[in-house]
């Protein structure tokens, strides 16, 4: 039992301690009752707290959650007989560890808030930690009790962090990196290529211009892409594998020729022509010539389902200031 005085004197506190000592009403520091939240107020002296008695509190208890004991706590505070008088309100001087314990670096610190019937063991297996990593967290022993309401500091392993594969110019494109297979596939293609004797890029503009025609495709549509994609240079293959002067994807050079009905060689420049420009035409008879156009860089079901991204858009602007510019006149090789 103990007794709200948050109001009083020193003289006063002294006369009701007399009052009480002379009534059957003594509360032995070891009866267990039920302990509410605890506060620590501010730091009175070096290594010391303040702590605040609450309704309910026994010095036991109090002693429990500092890691010290009820001898130390009468020491402390010069408490008279063994401590056996507590009032709700009146200040403590309770120890108080000086550092917080060393976190690991692959460790990190939940705080778990203790619930009716928790048990340190209880709260270590629902962490999958050891009961003892949560006592020198919190500065507990092994008999030290925990109540509801106490916040208790859970040191539990951070999540293995898988390292990322480094970006450079030979695996990104765009700001993604590309995986290993789809690198070396693009290696290979390129190893190819640099052995070939391969069109000049005035050739292969005219090579992308006839293809168009041949499709129905303004031409300079097709060159537009291919110069933004390129620079209409057949020995270019990105990280992607995307594969000559149109940039065009193994997969995207299937799609094309199933409409063509006939297996197209990426390495060729005429086939390489033709995968781009069937895909282009496709994709403006699929949607207006800015959707297509982003369509050739993102996809038209990405476009459909997403938006333009922002390279997308950056993309779309270039080639079709590119085509602008073709219509007039313009020849990019002079």
């Amino acid at each position: 039992m103990t007794f709200d005085l948050y109001a009083r004197t020193d003289s006063a506190r002294r006369r009701l301690t007399e009052l009480v000592r002379t009534k059957p009403l003594r509360i032995a520091a070891g009866i267990g009752v039920p302990l509410l939240a605890a506060s620590l107020i501010t730091a009175g002296l070096p290594g010391l707290g303040d702590y605040r008695i609450k309704r309910g509190d026994t010095l036991t208890e109090i002693a429990d959650r500092y890691g010290t004991t009820v001898r130390n706590l009468v020491r402390i505070n010069d408490l008279p007989g063994n401590g056996n008088l507590i009032y709700a309100g009146e200040l403590l001087k309770v120890p108080v560890r000086r550092t917080t314990p060393r976190v690991p670096a692959n460790v990190r610190i939940i705080v778990y808030v203790v619930k009716p019937g928790d048990t340190v063991s209880e709260i270590a297996h629902r962490f999958h930690i050891r009961s003892q990593a949560v006592l020198r967290a919190n500065g507990l022993r092994a008999s030290s009790r925990i109540y509801a309401g106490r916040p208790l500091r859970v040191p539990v392993p951070k999540p293995a962090v898988k390292p990322g594969k480094k970006c450079t110019p030979h695996n990104c494109f765009g700001g993604r990196t590309y995986p290993a297979n789809v690198v070396a596939a693009a290696d290979r293609n390129r190893a190819l290529l640099s052995h070939r004797r391969l069109p000049t890029r005035g050739h292969m503009r005219t090579i992308i211009a006839r293809t168009a025609r041949a499709h129905g495709v303004d031409p300079n549509l097709a060159l537009a892409v291919a110069w933004q994609e390129s620079g209409w240079k057949q020995r270019v293959v990105s990280p992607a594998n995307a594969i000559g002067a149109m940039q065009v994807l193994p997969s995207t050079a299937r799609f094309s020729a199933d409409i063509v009905g006939r297996r197209l060689d990426l390495l060729n420049a005429r086939d390489n022509a033709t995968a781009g420009v069937v895909l282009l035409d496709w994709l403006t008879r699929a949607a207006s010539v800015p959707n297509a156009v982003a369509g050739y860089y993102q996809g038209l079901g990405s476009v459909r389902r997403h938006g333009m991204y922002d390279d997308t858009k950056r993309y779309v602007a270039n080639v079709l200031r590119i085509k602008h510019r073709l219509d007039q006149g313009w020849d990019p090789l002079r």
